[in-house]
């Protein structure tokens, strides 16, 4: 029930800097201030299961830290970012490289040229260089990375010789991506599979990233393929499989947190997130994940019961 009030909030904020390309006066005053300590902060999840379950860990350690949290769960970047910004939402979960490039595209429109790649470095130093200007505090990358990937069915590949995205290029096959509605514009969905690979994307059908329902449109023929994540722990069950991106399409998608400044930036919140970063492996999300998706545990018992695994919380 906390969250209502956040969500009301957080629609209001939206509606108003939905045409507003760069930060606004209130955000870049804050820029210039000292980082916040807010003593109750709301932590924003973008809905699909992992970045539930990221949610759920960076609440439960900054409540072990003294904080006050309640997740808010919200539909996509687009949505939340905002938000976050304005400090409606407090901490969220990012990918390095993703992030790094929307806001570059939120600056200087869908036809910037890239700023992210599959170098760490190089994409953090962009990622920081433009979330700054916005009042928000990107930490540091943890060990854990997620990129996006693509699955087909295994029939479906069995039955065109498929292994590779280059592979599905090279065959011409048309192809109705299950996706979430924002993979038109994105650069590393629909326009890099066309432009890297030479995949013939005749439709997007808006089933979100990783969801069954997209699962369950690839696995009857629906859909020749659908975006997922590369700690997807639920395709075997769906007969899927993934296809190699072997032209590197995705970047150094990294999991990070990211804070709005004057509100999160404190030196105290960033410890208390900073020590999942040195635990969590990629191996690590994909599991959890898979308590999640296949196991149907909550997202918070399953958070609250790695952290406890890590010595991050106390066991009881």
């Amino acid at each position: 029930m906390r969250a209502a009030g956040p969500v009301l909030v957080l629609l209001a904020v939206v509606g108003l800097g939905a045409c507003a390309g760069g930060p606004s006066l209130e955000t870049r005053s804050a820029i210039t201030s000292s980082p916040g300590d807010s003593h109750e902060l709301a932590i924003g999840s973008a809905g699909f299961t992992e970045s539930e379950l990221l949610a759920q860990m960076y609440a439960a350690l900054l409540d072990h830290a003294g904080y006050r949290t309640h997740v808010v769960t919200v539909g996509n970047r687009e949505l939340y970012e905002p938000a976050l910004e304005a400090g409606q939402i407090d901490v969220v979960p990012e990918y390095a490289a993703t992030f790094a490039d929307w806001l570059n595209t939120k600056n200087k429109g869908s036809k910037a040229a890239p700023v992210a790649s599959p170098d760490l470095g190089v994409t953090m130093a962009a990622l920081r260089r433009l979330a700054a200007p916005r009042g928000l505090t990107v930490l540091p990358a943890g060990r854990a990375v997620d990129q996006n990937a693509f699955a087909v069915s295994a029939a479906y590949a069995r039955k065109h010789h498929l292994k590779t995205l280059s592979d599905l290029g090279r065959s011409k096959l048309p192809v109705r991506l299950a996706a979430g509605d924002e993979c038109v514009q994105r650069p590393f969905c629909a326009p890099g599979l066309r432009k890297k690979y030479g995949i013939h994307i005749t439709a997007i059908d808006p089933k979100g990233v990783g969801t069954t329902p997209a699962k369950r449109a690839v696995q009857n023929g629906q859909d020749q393929m659908m975006l997922t994540t590369s700690t997807d722990a639920t395709l075997d069950k769906f007969g899927l499989v993934l296809l190699t991106d072997d032209k590197k399409l995705q970047n150094a998608d990294y999991v990070l947190p990211v804070v709005n400044r004057s509100r999160a930036g404190s030196a105290r919140v960033a410890a208390a997130l900073n020590r999942l970063g040195k635990v969590l492996t990629t191996a690590d999300l994909a599991y959890l994940n898979e308590q999640v998706d296949s196991w149907r545990r909550l997202p918070e018992d399953v958070a609250r019961a790695f952290l406890r695994s890590k010595g991050l919380l106390p066991k009881g």
